[in-house]
Protein backbone atom coordinates (compact mmCIF):
# COMPACT_ATOMS: atom_id res chain seq x y z
CA UNK A 1 0.00 0.00 0.00
CA UNK A 2 0.91 3.51 -0.68
CA UNK A 3 -0.06 6.81 -0.01
CA UNK A 4 0.12 9.69 -2.84
CA UNK A 5 -1.39 12.26 -4.31
CA UNK A 6 -4.56 12.63 -6.25
CA UNK A 7 -3.57 12.87 -9.97
CA UNK A 8 -5.94 15.21 -11.81
CA UNK A 9 -4.85 13.87 -14.96
CA UNK A 10 -5.96 10.27 -14.19
CA UNK A 11 -8.98 9.11 -14.48
CA UNK A 12 -8.86 6.36 -12.53
CA UNK A 13 -7.88 8.19 -9.67
CA UNK A 14 -10.31 10.69 -9.69
CA UNK A 15 -13.20 7.87 -10.23
CA UNK A 16 -11.74 5.58 -7.59
CA UNK A 17 -11.39 9.12 -4.79
CA UNK A 18 -14.87 9.65 -5.71
CA UNK A 19 -16.21 6.07 -5.42
CA UNK A 20 -14.17 5.71 -1.84
CA UNK A 21 -16.13 8.90 -0.50
CA UNK A 22 -19.54 7.75 -2.03
CA UNK A 23 -19.27 4.51 0.08
CA UNK A 24 -17.56 6.01 3.05
CA UNK A 25 -20.21 9.22 3.48
CA UNK A 26 -23.14 9.04 0.65
CA UNK A 27 -24.17 12.19 2.09
CA UNK A 28 -22.33 14.32 0.39
CA UNK A 29 -22.18 15.06 -3.80
CA UNK A 30 -18.86 14.95 -5.50
CA UNK A 31 -17.98 13.34 -8.56
CA UNK A 32 -14.74 12.90 -10.71
CA UNK A 33 -15.22 16.58 -12.46
CA UNK A 34 -15.83 18.57 -8.76
CA UNK A 35 -12.56 16.77 -7.70
CA UNK A 36 -10.88 18.29 -10.63
CA UNK A 37 -12.29 21.54 -10.51
CA UNK A 38 -11.33 22.01 -6.71
CA UNK A 39 -7.76 20.98 -7.54
CA UNK A 40 -7.31 23.23 -10.41
CA UNK A 41 -9.39 26.58 -8.80
CA UNK A 42 -8.69 25.88 -5.30
CA UNK A 43 -6.77 29.17 -3.74
CA UNK A 44 -3.55 28.41 -3.77
CA UNK A 45 -3.33 30.04 -0.35
CA UNK A 46 -4.88 26.95 1.04
CA UNK A 47 -1.73 24.14 0.38
CA UNK A 48 -5.00 22.22 -0.75
CA UNK A 49 -3.34 18.57 -1.22
CA UNK A 50 -5.98 15.69 -1.94
CA UNK A 51 -4.32 12.37 -1.22
CA UNK A 52 -5.13 8.66 -2.14
CA UNK A 53 -4.45 5.67 -0.67
CA UNK A 54 -3.54 2.51 -3.34
CA UNK A 55 -3.40 -1.02 -2.96
CA UNK A 56 -2.90 -3.60 -5.83
CA UNK A 57 -3.62 -0.38 -8.34
CA UNK A 58 -6.98 0.28 -6.48
CA UNK A 59 -7.66 3.81 -4.63
CA UNK A 60 -8.68 2.28 -1.18
CA UNK A 61 -8.56 5.42 0.97
CA UNK A 62 -8.99 9.49 0.40
CA UNK A 63 -7.99 12.69 2.15
CA UNK A 64 -8.68 15.94 1.41
CA UNK A 65 -6.02 18.43 3.14
CA UNK A 66 -5.98 21.90 3.08
CA UNK A 67 -5.52 25.08 5.55
CA UNK A 68 -8.51 27.44 6.02
CA UNK A 69 -7.22 30.28 4.05
CA UNK A 70 -10.90 32.24 4.60
CA UNK A 71 -10.12 32.42 8.44
CA UNK A 72 -8.84 35.38 10.19
CA UNK A 73 -7.06 33.36 12.52
CA UNK A 74 -4.10 31.85 10.63
CA UNK A 75 -2.71 28.04 10.91
CA UNK A 76 -5.99 26.67 11.09
CA UNK A 77 -5.73 22.91 9.20
CA UNK A 78 -8.24 20.66 8.08
CA UNK A 79 -7.58 16.74 7.43
CA UNK A 80 -10.89 14.59 6.55
CA UNK A 81 -9.96 11.24 5.89
CA UNK A 82 -12.20 8.22 4.17
CA UNK A 83 -11.47 4.84 3.08
CA UNK A 84 -13.58 2.20 1.59
CA UNK A 85 -15.41 0.27 4.39
CA UNK A 86 -14.46 -2.98 2.92
CA UNK A 87 -10.95 -1.88 3.30
CA UNK A 88 -10.83 -0.80 6.69
CA UNK A 89 -7.97 -1.82 9.55
CA UNK A 90 -5.21 -2.16 6.92
CA UNK A 91 -3.39 0.85 7.65
CA UNK A 92 -4.85 3.16 4.90
CA UNK A 93 -6.39 5.67 7.53
CA UNK A 94 -3.27 5.59 9.69
CA UNK A 95 -1.03 6.44 6.70
CA UNK A 96 -2.99 9.26 5.05
CA UNK A 97 -3.52 11.19 8.94
CA UNK A 98 0.48 10.92 8.47
CA UNK A 99 1.12 12.45 4.95
CA UNK A 100 -1.83 14.90 5.87
CA UNK A 101 -0.36 16.20 9.09
CA UNK A 102 2.93 16.60 7.81
CA UNK A 103 1.92 18.36 4.75
CA UNK A 104 0.35 20.85 6.88
CA UNK A 105 3.00 21.29 9.18
CA UNK A 106 5.06 22.14 6.31
CA UNK A 107 2.57 25.13 5.99
CA UNK A 108 2.45 26.42 9.52
CA UNK A 109 -0.53 24.54 10.75
CA UNK A 110 -1.07 25.31 14.60
CA UNK A 111 -4.37 23.61 14.48
CA UNK A 112 -5.90 20.65 13.05
CA UNK A 113 -9.75 20.54 12.31
CA UNK A 114 -11.00 17.02 10.89
CA UNK A 115 -15.00 15.92 10.70
CA UNK A 116 -15.08 12.33 11.88
CA UNK A 117 -18.29 10.16 11.77
CA UNK A 118 -20.26 9.17 14.91
CA UNK A 119 -19.62 5.53 14.85
CA UNK A 120 -17.66 3.85 17.79
CA UNK A 121 -14.44 2.87 15.13
CA UNK A 122 -14.18 6.46 13.58
CA UNK A 123 -13.98 7.71 17.09
CA UNK A 124 -11.65 5.64 18.72
CA UNK A 125 -9.16 6.28 15.45
CA UNK A 126 -9.43 10.16 15.99
CA UNK A 127 -8.67 10.02 19.87
CA UNK A 128 -6.16 7.41 19.03
CA UNK A 129 -4.03 9.83 17.10
CA UNK A 130 -4.36 12.41 19.70
CA UNK A 131 -7.76 14.47 18.52
CA UNK A 132 -10.14 15.58 20.95
CA UNK A 133 -14.00 15.63 19.85
CA UNK A 134 -15.86 19.04 19.81
CA UNK A 135 -18.57 20.16 18.02
CA UNK A 136 -21.25 17.62 15.89
CA UNK A 137 -23.58 18.03 12.91
CA UNK A 138 -26.16 16.26 11.33
CA UNK A 139 -26.57 14.91 7.79
CA UNK A 140 -30.19 14.70 6.71
CA UNK A 141 -31.92 13.38 3.97
CA UNK A 142 -35.24 14.34 2.21
CA UNK A 143 -36.75 11.44 -0.33
CA UNK A 144 -38.19 13.67 -3.03
CA UNK A 145 -39.72 11.15 -5.26
CA UNK A 146 -41.94 9.58 -2.63
CA UNK A 147 -42.51 12.39 0.23
CA UNK A 148 -45.01 15.33 0.41
CA UNK A 149 -43.26 18.81 0.19
CA UNK A 150 -45.07 21.65 2.11
CA UNK A 151 -47.15 23.58 -0.84
CA UNK A 152 -45.51 26.43 -2.33
CA UNK A 153 -46.59 29.45 -1.37
CA UNK A 154 -46.58 33.33 -3.53
CA UNK A 155 -44.15 35.08 -2.23
CA UNK A 156 -45.49 38.34 0.07
CA UNK A 157 -45.98 41.77 -1.68
CA UNK A 158 -42.55 43.06 -2.37
CA UNK A 159 -40.61 39.87 -2.56
CA UNK A 160 -39.83 37.89 -5.81
CA UNK A 161 -38.44 34.71 -6.19
CA UNK A 162 -35.71 34.60 -8.44
CA UNK A 163 -33.15 31.93 -10.02
CA UNK A 164 -29.68 31.80 -9.63
CA UNK A 165 -28.72 32.14 -13.51
CA UNK A 166 -31.04 35.36 -13.30
CA UNK A 167 -28.01 36.56 -11.82
CA UNK A 168 -25.40 35.13 -14.26
CA UNK A 169 -24.09 38.89 -15.82
CA UNK A 170 -23.69 40.40 -12.56
CA UNK A 171 -23.22 37.54 -9.80
CA UNK A 172 -21.65 40.31 -7.08
CA UNK A 173 -24.86 40.56 -5.33
CA UNK A 174 -24.91 36.80 -4.16
CA UNK A 175 -20.95 36.41 -3.50
CA UNK A 176 -22.34 39.69 -0.87
CA UNK A 177 -25.75 37.95 0.41
CA UNK A 178 -23.42 34.38 1.01
CA UNK A 179 -20.48 36.09 2.52
CA UNK A 180 -22.63 37.91 5.32
CA UNK A 181 -24.70 34.76 6.03
CA UNK A 182 -21.50 31.87 5.69
CA UNK A 183 -20.12 34.42 8.55
CA UNK A 184 -22.93 33.54 10.91
CA UNK A 185 -22.51 29.64 10.11
CA UNK A 186 -21.85 28.22 13.23
CA UNK A 187 -18.07 26.99 13.48
CA UNK A 188 -14.73 26.52 15.36
CA UNK A 189 -13.40 28.91 13.15
CA UNK A 190 -14.21 32.51 12.38
CA UNK A 191 -13.81 33.29 8.67
CA UNK A 192 -15.06 35.56 6.45
CA UNK A 193 -14.95 35.81 2.53
CA UNK A 194 -13.01 38.40 1.00
CA UNK A 195 -11.82 37.48 -2.16
CA UNK A 196 -14.44 37.83 -5.19
CA UNK A 197 -12.73 36.55 -8.10
CA UNK A 198 -11.59 33.29 -5.69
CA UNK A 199 -15.37 33.04 -4.97
CA UNK A 200 -16.41 32.97 -8.57
CA UNK A 201 -13.29 29.92 -8.87
CA UNK A 202 -14.58 27.65 -6.25
CA UNK A 203 -18.08 28.64 -5.69
CA UNK A 204 -19.68 30.13 -8.57
CA UNK A 205 -18.33 28.19 -11.21
CA UNK A 206 -18.16 25.05 -9.17
CA UNK A 207 -19.31 22.20 -11.55
CA UNK A 208 -21.86 20.37 -8.76
CA UNK A 209 -23.95 24.25 -8.33
CA UNK A 210 -26.98 23.73 -10.02
CA UNK A 211 -27.97 27.62 -10.78
CA UNK A 212 -31.33 27.03 -12.29
CA UNK A 213 -32.50 24.82 -9.28
CA UNK A 214 -30.80 27.87 -6.77
CA UNK A 215 -33.41 30.07 -5.67
CA UNK A 216 -33.22 33.78 -4.39
CA UNK A 217 -35.79 35.79 -2.86
CA UNK A 218 -35.49 39.24 -3.79
CA UNK A 219 -36.62 42.51 -2.10
CA UNK A 220 -36.25 45.91 -3.49
CA UNK A 221 -34.11 44.98 -5.70
CA UNK A 222 -31.97 43.28 -3.42
CA UNK A 223 -31.24 39.75 -3.17
CA UNK A 224 -32.44 39.34 0.74
CA UNK A 225 -32.04 35.23 1.08
CA UNK A 226 -31.03 32.34 -0.69
CA UNK A 227 -30.97 28.34 -1.34
CA UNK A 228 -28.01 26.87 -3.14
CA UNK A 229 -28.88 24.50 -4.65
CA UNK A 230 -25.59 21.21 -5.98
CA UNK A 231 -26.58 18.19 -8.46
CA UNK A 232 -24.20 15.45 -8.78
CA UNK A 233 -25.85 15.14 -13.11
CA UNK A 234 -27.91 12.19 -11.82
CA UNK A 235 -31.09 11.97 -9.32
CA UNK A 236 -29.36 13.52 -6.24
CA UNK A 237 -29.80 17.12 -5.24
CA UNK A 238 -27.63 18.80 -2.35
CA UNK A 239 -28.55 21.72 -0.71
CA UNK A 240 -25.19 23.78 -0.37
CA UNK A 241 -26.26 26.83 1.46
CA UNK A 242 -29.72 28.21 3.05
CA UNK A 243 -29.14 31.97 4.45
CA UNK A 244 -31.13 35.55 4.88
CA UNK A 245 -28.99 38.76 5.18
CA UNK A 246 -29.46 40.00 8.59
CA UNK A 247 -32.07 42.98 7.83
CA UNK A 248 -34.29 40.83 6.86
CA UNK A 249 -34.67 37.60 9.21
CA UNK A 250 -37.42 36.50 10.98
CA UNK A 251 -39.80 37.13 7.69
CA UNK A 252 -39.61 33.70 6.66
CA UNK A 253 -37.30 33.96 3.17
CA UNK A 254 -35.33 31.24 3.86
CA UNK A 255 -38.24 28.97 3.86
CA UNK A 256 -39.93 30.39 0.41
CA UNK A 257 -37.14 29.98 -1.40
CA UNK A 258 -35.88 26.22 -0.25
CA UNK A 259 -39.69 25.82 -1.06
CA UNK A 260 -39.07 27.16 -4.19
CA UNK A 261 -36.06 25.12 -5.11
CA UNK A 262 -36.95 21.84 -3.51
CA UNK A 263 -40.00 21.87 -5.69
CA UNK A 264 -38.31 22.74 -8.81
CA UNK A 265 -35.75 20.07 -8.24
CA UNK A 266 -38.38 17.66 -7.63
CA UNK A 267 -40.13 18.46 -11.45
CA UNK A 268 -36.29 18.12 -13.05
CA UNK A 269 -36.06 14.27 -11.78
CA UNK A 270 -34.22 14.43 -8.56
CA UNK A 271 -35.14 12.03 -6.31
CA UNK A 272 -32.81 12.57 -3.50
CA UNK A 273 -32.10 15.51 -1.15
CA UNK A 274 -29.40 16.23 1.22
CA UNK A 275 -28.41 18.79 3.53
CA UNK A 276 -26.21 19.14 6.83
CA UNK A 277 -26.67 21.26 10.16
CA UNK A 278 -24.76 21.80 12.87
CA UNK A 279 -26.50 20.24 16.17
CA UNK A 280 -26.45 23.43 17.47
CA UNK A 281 -28.35 25.59 14.47
CA UNK A 282 -31.95 24.97 15.76
CA UNK A 283 -33.50 27.60 13.55
CA UNK A 284 -32.30 25.62 10.26
CA UNK A 285 -32.84 22.27 12.01
CA UNK A 286 -36.48 23.14 12.25
CA UNK A 287 -36.85 24.44 9.11
CA UNK A 288 -35.73 20.70 7.53
CA UNK A 289 -37.56 19.16 9.72
CA UNK A 290 -40.80 21.22 8.56
CA UNK A 291 -39.67 19.68 4.83
CA UNK A 292 -40.14 16.40 5.66
CA UNK A 293 -36.04 15.95 6.34
CA UNK A 294 -34.72 13.11 8.75
CA UNK A 295 -31.37 12.89 10.19
CA UNK A 296 -29.40 9.97 8.78
CA UNK A 297 -25.82 10.58 9.76
CA UNK A 298 -24.08 12.95 12.23
CA UNK A 299 -20.39 14.18 12.36
CA UNK A 300 -18.08 15.47 14.90
CA UNK A 301 -15.50 17.65 14.74
CA UNK A 302 -12.08 16.33 16.15
CA UNK A 303 -9.18 19.10 17.12
CA UNK A 304 -5.68 18.61 17.45
CA UNK A 305 -3.04 21.38 18.15
CA UNK A 306 0.32 19.78 17.78
CA UNK A 307 3.62 19.85 19.99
Amino acid sequence: MIVRDLRPDARADLEGFARVRHRALPYILVTPESLAHDLAHMHPHAHYRPLVAVADDEVIGTAQVRLSHESSEPGQGNINVYVDPEHTRRGAGALLVRAAEEHLAAHGAVRLHSWVLDEPGNRAFAEQHGYRAGRSAHFLRLDLENGALPPLQAPPPGVELRRGSDFADDPRPLFELDAETAADEPSDVEFEFTDYEAWLEETWRHPLLDLDLTSVAVVDGRPAAFSAARTDGGTRYDTAMTGTARAYRGRGLAKLAKNDSLHRARAAGRTEAFTGNDTGNGPMIAINKWFGYEVCATEVRYVRDPA
